[in-house]
């Protein structure tokens, strides 16, 4: 259920002159869902140059908008037909805004209520309504997206100049360390092999060097 500026627009031509100018606010639509039997506030924001307000009421059971009432800034009420004034309070409060109140929601106060403002120049301003959906629940929000577990870095090795200390030149170098380490242990052994060699054999091992 939401405003609708062209029944407004035809309702204005029914109860103020055909000359005055209108000014029709574009606001997010509220939406309320007050428990049966709790009080509930509807507000009107103005300028100093407002003169009174109008508050409208469209119902799911009535296809056309009812006059709730009018209140200026003296706080003269003027209610409408068929209106309970002591289930509907219509006020002033400072300089800025004009009230609506619901002593007590029933179920059948659902609908959208919206005010008119006019000025002392006969300027009229329409502002969006307030959907009313007494007793109801709001809807529940949609759900948070998890997030995502932090991606572990991956070290990818790749040949630099200059050494640093994330891991990936220590990863390159261990298997060169291990190569030479390997060389150096097999030629000892070699050394150490022909040191143990006795004499004649070393003298046979020449002999055969020697011969041509």
């Amino acid at each position: 259920m939401t405003t609708l500026p062209l029944a407004w627009t035809l309702l204005t031509v029914s109860l103020w002159t055909a000359g005055s100018s209108h000014i029709i606010v574009q606001e997010p639509v509220k939406v309320l869902y007050p428990a049966i039997s709790s009080p509930e506030n509807f507000e009107c924001n103005c300028n100093h140059s407002c003169d009174s307000v109008y508050w409208f009421r469209k119902t799911s059971l009535h296809s056309n908008l009812t006059f709730l009432g009018k209140c200026n800034t003296a706080e003269r009420v003027t209610y409408g037909p068929d209106v309970e004034p002591a289930q509907f309070k219509l006020s002033k409060r400072g300089n800025a805004a004009f009230v609506l109140r619901i002593n007590s929601v029933r179920k059948e106060d659902e609908g959208t209520y919206s005010c008119v403002l006019k000025d002392k120049g006969g300027e009229e301003t329409w502002r969006s309504g307030t959907v009313l959906r007494p007793g109801g629940t709001p809807p529940t929000p949609p759900p948070k997206p998890k997030p995502k577990p932090p991606v572990k870095s991956v070290c990818r090795c790749s040949p630099k100049k200059n050494p640093t200390h994330d891991g990936c030149d220590y990863l390159v170098l261990w298997p060169l360390v291990g190569a030479t380490a390997g060389l150096a242990l097999a030629l000892i052994c070699t050394l150490y092999y022909f040191s143990r060699l006795p004499k004649k054999c070393r003298h046979h091992f020449e002999r055969i060097r020697l011969k041509p």
